[in-house]
């Protein structure tokens, strides 16, 4: 399974409409995240109790978080990073059946996001593998080369429908939960305030795949300093289904995505934990734990060609 979090905070709930409906599911959970209350959380640490403020109070923040994380998301293509998936199939018990990792480069070519394999189960590609991989990317690159005038500004304004599409999605969140802060807890030690919100039982949603919002719950940890989100955790409540046969994932499904602080100017993934169970088809089911961990960032010249800088440790 593959996750792009290349994308913003409004990204992933931008993305849920137009991508295949595994992926939709990741990408809903993500968004969920940014409002639910989640009572019985596995894992999760007691914050500190800070000042309070009311749900009226948050929802403007959670807009201008996402905001931010828009304008965070121009900063993220200026950097490349490895990223390393670790994935678990399990049986119906709950027993692992195999396990697989997939190391990846990951770098943004032209304002596109392009993920190179490098390793399978800790080997190096064949020569075969590598050359097919080195040939996406002298495709981006050459795509965009040649690009038309006309092209580009049919590309340009595909790019700010998308951007609006994505500011449209943050209001539904806004009005889909009642939201909670219920603390503030240290993270790298920054400071972040904790919040946790309910489906609203009156939410009409006004996008067709906002309908599935009620069916997650989750905690947001947002940067005070920066308003920007640094980690989401959060839970499929009920059954989501797409279409009469195309996808089930079932209820207990989870995800938690964190970022880091890298280079005191932008906020890049970390780390990606989830466990989903899932039928697609009616015919095939999916029991998947998997971890997702990104490091070795890297910054891009304005020549494409990509640079070491001073390793960042996440603040």
């Amino acid at each position: 399974m593959v996750i792009s979090l290349s994308m913003g905070f409004a990204g992933y709930a931008c993305a849920a409409v137009r991508l295949a409906p595994w992926s939709i599911l990741v990408f809903s959970l993500a968004l969920s995240a940014a409002g639910q209350n989640a009572p019985q959380r596995p894992s999760l640490s007691r914050p500190n109790q800070p000042r309070t403020l009311s749900s009226e109070e948050i929802q403007p923040l959670i807009r201008a978080v996402a905001e931010n994380d828009i304008a965070n998301d121009l900063k993220q293509r200026d950097y490349a990073y490895l990223q390393r998936e670790e994935e678990h199939k399990l049986d119906g018990q709950g027993n692992e059946k195999s396990r697989e990792t997939r190391d990846y480069e990951i770098m943004m070519l032209y304002g596109q996001g392009v993920r190179r394999l490098i390793a399978r189960n800790d080997k190096p590609l064949s020569a075969q593998e590598s050359a097919k991989e080195e040939k996406k990317i002298q495709d981006v690159m050459r795509k965009r080369e040649q690009e038309t005038p006309e092209q580009r500004e049919k590309r340009l304004k595909k790019e700010v429908h998308e951007r609006e599409e994505e500011r449209a999605w943050v209001r539904e969140i806004a009005d889909a939960y009642t939201f909670r802060l219920v603390g503030t807890e240290s993270r790298d030690r920054r400071e972040t305030y904790v919040i946790d919100a309910d489906p609203r039982p009156d939410f009409h949603p006004r996008l067709k795949d906002a309908k599935y919002l009620p069916k997650f719950r989750g905690r947001i940890w947002i940067d005070s300093a920066e308003t920007q989100w640094v980690k989401l955790d959060c839970e499929a409540i009920d059954t989501v289904s797409w279409g009469l046969f195309l996808a089930r994932v079932h209820k207990g499904s989870r995800i938690s995505i964190e970022l880091a602080r890298v280079n005191d100017e932008v906020w890049l993934p970390k780390s990606v934990s989830l466990k989903i169970s899932a039928r697609v088809a009616l015919l095939k089911n999916y029991n998947v734990v998997e971890g997702v961990s990104y490091r070795d960032y890297k910054k891009f010249r304005s020549d494409i060609k990509i640079v070491p800088v001073p390793e960042a440790e996440p603040r």
